[in-house]
């Protein structure tokens, strides 16, 4: 079997991170600088890997369905 080649890391900018999330850049610009996203500087600029954004939004979806089925309990 042949392995295949790791991709390298995709990378996004604040202006995309903002987009895909549909929250503004200063709002990304908040969750970099509380660590709550991670981010790597390239000159003045910050770029988030796209794998971080993904699992952001994964862990917010896995929270409002556990609320979703927590509020039907009741």
């Amino acid at each position: 079997m042949s392995e295949r080649p790791q991709e390298p890391p995709r990378f996004l900018t604040v202006a995309e991170v903002a987009d895909v999330m549909r929250v503004s850049r200063m709002t990304v610009y908040r969750m970099v600088h509380s660590g709550q996203l991670p981010a790597v500087r390239m000159g003045r600029s910050f770029r988030v890997p796209h794998k971080a954004v993904d699992d952001l939004i994964e862990q917010g979806l896995a929270e409002w369905e556990q609320s979703r089925v927590v509020g039907e309990d009741s």
